[in-house]
């Protein structure tokens, strides 16, 4: 039985190499994070592998689940540690060896098995790692499964058994013919498909490509140092080359994808980034219109216009605001059996008829290329021209520490709060709302508003304004929400801003 794990080891010495490292913070709200080597060890992996089979065996679920990682230098290495954690818990393995995160999500729909754990870190930085877990499909944990795998792991309180282990060969294929298995494009689509360097570039375009569009690929060479931007669609390094490359070459459409292929970031023929939450409710038009009453799920980060917008209105579509986090918005797309979920940060949940109901970047993108598909005599841009006009900001995030940064939010919830009830103005307007359902969402009565929440994945606040007025009420609420974060000494520098 492994020993209980510690919070703190010296890298190169006899302790680090036989003793299980573990910080407690790296179990976040619906996955797991943390640096590798700093804050886990490869026996703090097999102490998470036999807390995930414990868990399993203490829901009563059966003892099969797929594993599968992404492209960075230390990741295939993470999940065999796993392995040995999960099969010493009494669970039998199906690896599929390098993949996206949707593609073990489908994995678990075509090999008929009930859990997951992807090792990816997603958007993160190198050093860093982490796993995307579930036991039900097509959900992820949320703080219920991550709060008693926590305690599981850091009180070593694992239940041993016999597990198996066994490689799944060729199983990209099965996950590839699954996309492309329908009617090509009814015309050749040029699309840039921009990658990163991560693991999504070892697909992207040979999907594209099957289902008819030209394929101008970008960054798709598949290396774990990142060379040149994050493989993140809300960066606007990434953003920017996406866009340079749209120009340059004439695309109609450009399309980004995260380093595990679950998030899909969009640049129009004429350049212009447009925010995932924007393009969702473009997709939400064009959806509403082939399935008029439908139902969908968006993230408090995301904008106004999923309430207010006409055509949604006019085709009869209801919109549900609820949590950031692609565990909530799933099990909220789920349970109320939403068509789609979207989230400001890209990630995307069709349900039937279009997907599982999981997030896939791929997904997204074939999505978005049907849309322009259904409409040959209107751009990228016609469509996003025809919403409403509102000024958005991208996603900002200062530093704030993990250990610090929910207390941090509570300050900033109650003193928006207080605000209100002693009739104050934010920017210099009325407060008209204040929407607590995940951090705080603190509306000004001209449609101004701004959002202050936890990051779930990093140590960091996360940050959203928009307004429907004009570009300078969003720097007002910008500067406005700032202020009050700069009363709380925790808080750091922006990642970016306005």
């Amino acid at each position: 039985m492994l020993p209980v794990p510690v919070a703190e080891l010296k890298p190169n010495t006899y302790a680090y190499e036989s003793r299980p490292m573990v910080k407690a913070t790296g179990f976040r709200e619906y996955d797991a994070r943390w640096l590798f080597e700093k804050e886990i060890n490869l026996m703090g992996m097999q102490a998470l592998g036999m807390g995930i089979a414990t868990l399993m065996r203490e829901r009563g679920v059966r003892p099969d689940i797929v594993v599968g990682h992404d492209f960075r230098g230390y990741s295939a290495a993470i999940k065999m540690a796993l392995v040995t954690g999960l099969m010493a818990g009494g669970v039998r393995v199906h690896d599929i060896g390098l993949a996206l995160s949707p593609m073990a999500y489908f994995a678990q729909f075509a090999l008929d098995v009930p859990a997951v754990a992807m090792v990816t870190a997603s958007h993160n930085d190198n050093g860093w790692t982490g796993v995307k877990m579930g036991i039900e499909r097509p959900l992820t944990f949320g703080p219920d499964e991550m709060g008693r795998l926590k305690e599981i792991v850091l009180t070593a309180s694992f239940r041993e058994g016999s597990g198996s282990y066994r490689f799944v060969e060729n199983f990209q294929e099965q996950y590839i013919a699954d996309l492309t298995n329908r009617p090509r494009l009814s015309r050749p689509i040029k699309v840039v498909a921009a990658c990163g360097n991560g693991t999504a570039g070892a697909f992207a375009p040979r999907v594209l490509e099957a289902l008819g569009a030209e394929v101008i690929p970008l960054d798709c060479e598949l290396d774990h140092t990142f060379p040149r931007y994050n493989p993140n669609p809300e960066d606007m390094k990434m953003l920017h080359a996406l866009r340079d490359k749209v120009l340059e070459s004439g695309a109609e459409v450009g399309l980004g994808f995260d380093g595990d292929g679950d998030r899909c970031g969009v640049v129009d023929n004429e350049g212009e980034e447009i925010f995932a939450d924007k393009v969702g409710v473009m997709l939400a038009r064009d959806l509403s219109a082939l399935h008029p009453g439908c139902r969908f799920v968006v993230d408090v980060k995301s904008t106004g216009l999923f309430a207010t917008d006409p055509v949604l209105q006019e085709n009869g579509a209801v919109t549900d605001y609820w949590k950031t986090g692609h565990s909530y918005i799933k099990r909220r797309v789920n349970h109320l059996d939403a068509l789609v979920g979207f989230e400001k940060s890209g990630h995307y949940f069709f349900n039937a008829p279009i997907g599982r109901g999981y997030d896939d970047g791929l997904v997204s993108a074939i999505a978005i290329l049907d849309m322009l598909d259904r409409n040959p005599d209107r751009s990228m841009a016609d469509l996003r021209r025809a919403l409403p006009r509102t000024w958005g900001s991208p996603t900002m995030s200062p530093h704030c520490a993990d250990e610090i940064k929910y207390e941090v939010v509570d300050r900033v919830v109650e003193r928006f709060t207080a605000m209100k009830e002693n009739g104050e103005t934010i920017a210099g307007h009325g407060i008209a709302d204040l929407v607590t359902v995940n951090g705080i969402r603190v509306v000004a009565e001209d449609g101004t508003w701004g959002l202050v929440r936890a990051s779930s994945n990093k140590p960091e606040l996360v940050v959203v304004v928009e307004s429907p007025v004009s570009e300078e009420r969003l720097h007002a609420m910008f500067h406005a929400v700032d202020a009050v974060l700069r009363e709380n000494p925790e808080v750091g520098d922006y990642n970016q801003t306005l």
